[in-house]
């Protein structure tokens, strides 16, 4: 999911989070992305990640990768927009949990065109914080 779409100005951060949950970006994963506040959960890692790419933000989508797979570095498309998170189902991934899955299709628009990712992200934890691992293969 090495894509994104443009990068938010201060002034959207009153809009809805990209990740869907409803609440708007300043409460919802601005703090995880500026490193205020940590992912509690897998899914919430999840969502925030989403996030990250709808708002361009490879910086923290790098911190949040499993040192074992991340990337040097990481390109964002300019040319996709990121438009809808659903969550299908989780695995584990829970405040007590050490490793969990979370099954996503993520929804973009390029070129005016609709298309959509769909994946099984494996989510572990390093140094007592949620981070994505890898994608699980169909």
């Amino acid at each position: 999911m090495a894509k994104r779409g443009a990068r938010r100005s201060a002034a959207d951060e009153t809009l809805p989070c990209p990740c869907g949950s409803g609440l708007p970006y300043a409460d919802c994963c601005r703090p995880v992305h500026r490193g205020e506040a940590p992912a509690a959960t897998a899914e919430a890692l999840m969502r925030s990640r989403f996030s990250a790419f709808a708002v361009g933000d490879a910086d923290y989508l790098l911190r949040s990768w499993h040192s074992s797979t991340r990337p040097a570095r990481l390109h964002l498309d300019p040319s996709l927009r990121w438009t809808r998170l659903e969550i299908l189902g989780t695995d584990r991934g829970g405040l007590f949990d050490s490793e969990g899955t979370v099954e996503f299709r993520a929804h973009y628009r390029e070129a005016g065109r609709p298309g959509t990712l769909a994946e099984r992200s494996r989510f572990v934890r390093e140094d007592a914080r949620w981070v994505y691992l890898d994608a699980l293969p169909e």
